[in-house]
């Protein structure tokens, strides 16, 4: 009876040995005698005590910073580039076996892919178009990281830092351009005013009451202010007959 009791408890504790537990975003990758024989997990599993291995895996999504990197831009500027990195492991299988440490393989990566990419590109491209480059930096960086299991879910260039002087000679250009279009909007202005008293001359001309009308409402605005300037009114028929008398005069000359 000692006998199958000892048993018994030997047996209990051999079975309590093998008992795990994995939380929901563990995965247990497990080898029996070094060969990999499955995925356990989550919540309560066994494996085989002193035979079994295991190695635990956090599937949730890591954040990582990507140190600032300093590299040449294709215009020949250097700048200095941060970025940040969110990945996930989704087959924990091959994060473990298909490379040694999956998280510095995967930084490594990045950083790497991070300098290529500013170096493809021009300064002006890699302060407007940060969008387009994060695409596609996840997009290489995920392509390399698949046979490991990994899945990048997302890279922001966080901070571009340039050179004081090249900011200086960006700010002088900002401002050239701004003065441009301010003097083209200017000029614009200028035209479509000229355009339109030209258009409004020629119908005074034909039509001498406008011309009338219009010095009326001159005289009504000069009055609004209630000054004393002077104003001394020709009428339209003495500028006519001005006018009548020297295109005469012309023609007897070319006579």
């Amino acid at each position: 009876m000692s006998t199958f009791f000892i048993l018994v408890i030997v047996v209990a504790v051999f079975l309590l040995l093998g008992l795990r537990i994995a939380q929901e975003y563990e995965r247990a990758i497990v080898f029996r005698l070094g060969r990999f024989i499955g995925v356990r997990g989550p919540g309560l599993y066994w494996i085989i005590p002193f035979i079994d291995r295991q190695q635990t895996i956090d599937m949730r999504t890591k954040t990582v910073d990507l140190e600032q990197q300093e590299t040449i831009t294709k215009d020949s500027v250097t700048i200095k580039v941060n970025a940040v990195l969110w990945f996930r492991v989704v087959n924990p299988a091959d994060a473990v076996i298909k490379v040694a440490n999956f998280n510095q393989a995967v930084y490594q990566l990045s950083v790497t892919a991070l300098r290529n990419i500013i170096g493809q590109h021009q300064l002006d491209e890699v302060l407007k178009s940060r969008e387009q480059i994060n695409r596609t930096l996840q997009l290489i960086v995920d392509q390399a990281t698949e046979p490991w299991g990994v899945k990048i879910e997302m890279v922001e260039i966080k901070d571009v830092e340039i050179p004081g002087s090249m900011q200086r000679a960006m700010a002088r250009e900002a401002e050239a351009i701004r003065e441009k279009r301010a003097r083209i909007i200017k000029a614009e202005a200028e035209l479509e005013a000229s355009e339109k008293l030209t258009q409004g001359a020629r119908q005074m001309q034909d039509s001498p009451m406008a011309l009338e009308l219009r010095r009326m409402q001159m005289l009504s605005e000069i009055g609004i202010d209630n000054n004393t300037t002077t104003v001394v009114l020709v009428p339209s028929d003495f500028t006519n007959a001005a006018r009548a008398f020297s295109q005469m005069a012309g023609q007897q000359a070319a006579q």
